[in-house]
């Protein structure tokens, strides 16, 4: 049996110094976001790159009406940590 959802992947990007950190997600049809995997190569972490591109995901979501749901552990740790960012109705794997 088929799937009708469409689901599209992607990648917030942020580069410094010739390094490219990113967090990749996926949209479907169906309304939801759901953020996968955050990397930062080791010469630039420490920097707070990886929250950028979390809030740039959010804004992303918010912008576009999209419900969230959050796969990446980076993501979700950093969404535990600021509560206050959190939308109604998102979902964050359990744990930490």
């Amino acid at each position: 049996m088929s799937n009708p959802t469409k689901v599209t992947r992607s990648r917030f990007e942020y580069e410094e110094s010739g390094h490219v950190a990113y967090l990749e997600f996926e949209t479907d049809d169906r309304g939801w976001i759901t953020l996968l995997h955050t990397e930062v190569p080791s010469p630039i972490r420490g920097q707070g790159i990886a929250g950028v591109l979390v809030r740039t995901a959010l804004d992303y979501a918010r912008d576009n009406k999209f419900r969230l749901d959050v796969v990446c552990p980076l993501a979700a740790d950093f969404l535990r940590r600021h509560p206050e960012l959190r939308p109604p109705g998102s979902t964050l794997p359990s744990g930490g």
